[in-house]
């Protein structure tokens, strides 16, 4: 299994439960995904992301075809990438 996960700090304005929403909405749209889980930060300190997105998929080919599966890249990366300032993300392989 690998395991796909990306913190996204939001750019001025822009509504973290919007950005969750957009993210959730790939639940059964994505058949790459196996699990997934997404949330929003209460803390708001001065090193923390606003949204945070965890994926598992089968394995690396799996990753390589949600990447470029067609509502991941015209709806989701679409909306994340303009309402996002920076992101940070890991790849690696668990044996969950």
């Amino acid at each position: 299994m690998v395991k796909h996960i990306v913190c996204f700090k939001l750019s001025e304005g822009e509504s973290a439960a919007k950005a969750r929403e957009v993210l959730e909405g790939m639940r059964g749209k994505v058949p790459q995904i196996i699990e997934m889980e997404t949330g929003t930060d209460f803390l708001h300190s001065a090193r923390s992301y606003d949204v945070f997105l965890s994926v598992t998929v089968k394995d690396e080919a799996a990753l390589s075809e949600y990447q470029n599966d067609p509502y991941h890249v015209n709806v989701v990366k679409k909306y994340m990438h303009a309402a996002t300032k920076s992101s940070v993300a890991v790849d690696f392989e668990t044996e969950k």
